[in-house]
């Protein structure tokens, strides 16, 4: 796991708690245990599990805001409060976690189905259905599972019909808050669930999770989660060492496609994975065609498609079938997968008032240094607007991005550089 120095963590609130050196200093049942070391095969609490999980797990529960590095086991540190928590004999939901994209709220039950695998507790995945398996809410069962992870809108919808109930509700979980709880994210839909909650279950503990928090998000998430433990990264520290970033300039889109293919996929030796990313579903679509045309073995991903396809994309790109993602920011977030090791850059990540978005930069580039691994992130520049975003993100960040010159010799060198 990616372990910050020391100083990265900051903690305010009380210092009543003492960091786990050990999972067993947690107190944790035999099953859950068993789960950790047979199946995550964990050997020790990473740093951030260290720290925040006697605070999510010590009485009184007090609610936590916590940020920390991509890759550095935040996951670990909700899906085992919630097991934590959850009473295995009580057949109804006791514990809740939001995700704003529904892949992030399969791979999170994915994570919680393995660690939980000897413990007995069951979990439903509230998701958009797709279309084969489709039900109306009115005609589901009510849900008796004890951990629930979904969508906002889908749990929203179950909770409206009464198919949700929030009576025994003991830990609510925020996956990538600050987007959750963000003007232009869910947080009409997140505020809404965190009432309905307070109002059916006093005293269930509000965890949020995120690798960044601008400040406003930050200011905001601390005003509605009252009398909470906060722990924060110094923004300079977040843009990841292990990751190594670079900018190349293409005089037109054309240019773009021919360095993704001619000098990154070509000249590197050793890359896994690679995740493309674009701003729109066109370009989403043209460059799956132009790099399909080449012979390339690729996994095209954007909100035009069916829910079924989506799943059946990302389970083939997890399973190692196809080796390309090229991707909207649908997957820009909290998307987990070991073997990759190079991000590009399409297009650089924008607001809707144009301004950079720091945030999904640097989301973006978290997904190839998963745990401490080596990779390289390409961003290709081309229109005047490239640059100066480019040029405010390095101000953000104060991290100089390297040039990379369209040579063979120069992008083998920066390639070997990154590990790939």
């Amino acid at each position: 796991l990616y372990e910050p120095e020391d100083s990265d963590i900051r903690v305010t609130g009380d210092s009543l708690y003492t960091s786990a050196k050990t999972f067993e200093e947690l107190n944790l049942p035999r099953e859950l245990l068993t789960g950790l070391y047979a199946e995550m095969r964990f050997k020790g609490p990473s740093k951030i599990q260290a720290v925040t999980l006697p605070m999510i797990l010590t009485p009184p529960y007090k609610n936590l805001i916590a940020q920390a590095h991509n890759g550095s086991g935040k996951t670990t540190c909700f899906v085992l409060g919630m097991l934590t928590r959850v009473n295995p004999k009580l057949k109804s939901p006791q514990a809740l976690c939001i995700c704003p994209t529904r892949e992030l709220a399969i791979q999170n039950q994915e994570v919680l189905l393995k660690m939980g695998k000897y413990t007995g507790i069951t979990s439903m995945c509230a998701v958009p259905l797709d279309s084969a398996s489709y039900v109306p809410v009115a005609k589901l069962p009510p849900v008796t599972d004890q951990v629930v992870i979904g969508t906002p809108g889908t749990i929203k919808k179950w909770m409206s019909a009464k198919k949700l109930s929030m009576r025994d509700m003991k830990i609510l979980v925020f996956d990538e808050a600050d987007h959750m709880l963000a003007e232009d994210g869910f947080k009409d839909d997140s505020l809404r669930i965190m009432k309905d909650i307070e109002r059916n279950s006093a005293g269930c503990q509000v965890l949020l999770f995120s690798a960044t928090f601008n400040d406003t998000v930050k200011e905001f998430v601390s005003r509605v989660v009252k009398d909470g433990n906060q722990l924060f990264v110094k923004k300079e520290e977040l843009s990841l060492d292990s990751v190594k970033q670079y900018k190349v300039y293409c005089p037109d889109e054309l240019a773009k496609i021919a360095v993704i293919k001619d000098k990154i996929f070509e000249l590197g030796q050793k890359w896994g994975q690679t995740i493309i990313f674009v701003r729109t579903k066109q370009s989403a679509k043209l460059l799956y065609k132009a790099l399909e045309d080449f012979g390339w073995d690729c996994t095209s991903i954007h909100g035009d498609l069916k829910q079924e396809d989506r799943d059946k994309l990302i389970r083939e790109f997890k399973d190692g079938l196809t080796k390309v993602l090229i991707s909207t920011d649908l997957l820009a977030r909290g998307f987990d997968q070991a073997q990759v090791n190079l991000v590009v850059n399409y297009d650089l990540p924008v607001k809707y008032n144009s301004e950079p978005d720091y945030e999904v930069y640097l989301h973006r580039i978290g997904r190839a240094g998963r745990f401490g691994r080596k990779g390289g992130v390409f961003n290709l520049l081309c229109t005047d607007r490239d640059y100066m975003i480019m040029e405010k993100i390095e101000k953000h960040f104060d991290h100089e991005v390297a040039t990379v010159n369209d040579s063979d010799a120069d992008f083998e060198a920066a390639l070997k550089q990154a590990g790939l």
